[in-house]
């Protein structure tokens, strides 16, 4: 008896090589896909727990004590099982604030204070500068302009798919406060503008203190987004130290 071979069809073999192909890219879209949720799960982690300690640390920073890793933990724990956190308010804003010496602006990446708006539930940690290592952590003072509580405008970027997303839906009037170690500052909008990359105006000194708060725009821009959404708003006051009773 004659044993016959039977050969593949070149189809066949073309079909099969495709096929082996498509199941070669499918494991290496899973693996990028993979990749990519855990880039974006580990950079919202890292953003949030920063955020939290920056702000437990500011709040520590106003009682007069150190803040420190460990406990930062311990009050996190504490709070998980039910203890609630002091909410610590910032002293009265010095009457009079004399203006930082030329030559020594805040250092990089040092903490500024806490910006809120509370009609927007927002509330984020405020550190000098506007890098992007800065920007990753907190939302940016921008150096040269104003500190707060002082005359001039006091410049914020922050960006616009994390600690700024909120502003999209800021209105004029609302109110907006910077706390810091000298006091908590008041401010109103009073503007609200779109304008290109490089107007710089929105930068510039003015004679009253003011606050402008600076982002990329469109907020759902895929990519480099093209314009910047600008806040601008004039200090009301310092906001009052509650009266504490007598004897606490």
């Amino acid at each position: 008896m004659r044993a016959i071979l039977k050969l593949d069809s070149p189809p066949d073999r073309y079909a099969r090589r495709a096929s082996s192909w498509l199941a070669g890219l499918e494991w290496v879209f899973l693996l990028v896909g993979l990749a990519a949720l855990d880039t974006y799960v580990w950079v919202n982690a890292t953003t949030t727990l920063s955020q939290a300690y920056q702000d437990w640390a500011f709040d520590q920073t106003l009682r007069g004590q150190t803040p420190s890793v460990r406990g930062f933990v311990g009050d996190e724990f504490s709070w998980l099982f039910g203890s609630q956190r002091e909410k610590v308010e910032a002293p009265d804003a010095a009457p009079k604030l004399e203006p930082m010496p030329q030559g020594k602006p805040p250092l990089p990446s040092s903490v500024i204070g806490r910006l809120e708006i509370p009609r927007l539930n927002l509330s984020v940690m405020v550190r000098e500068g506007a890098d992007g290592k800065t920007l990753h952590r907190a939302v940016g003072h921008i150096p040269g302009t104003a500190l707060p509580g002082y005359a001039g405008n006091v410049a914020l970027a922050g960006h616009r798919d994390t600690f700024f997303r909120a502003l999209r839906n800021i209105q004029k009037d609302d109110s907006i406060h910077l706390e810091t170690e000298n006091g908590t500052y008041r401010y109103l909008v009073k503007s609200i503008d779109i304008v290109g990359p490089r107007d710089l105006g929105v930068l510039a000194a003015s004679h009253g203190p003011t606050l402008t708060l600076v982002t990329c725009y469109p907020f759902y821009y895929v990519g480099s987004a093209p314009k910047r959404f600008i806040v601008r708003a004039t200090q009301v006051s310092p906001i009052p130290q509650p009266q504490r009773p007598q004897g606490s």
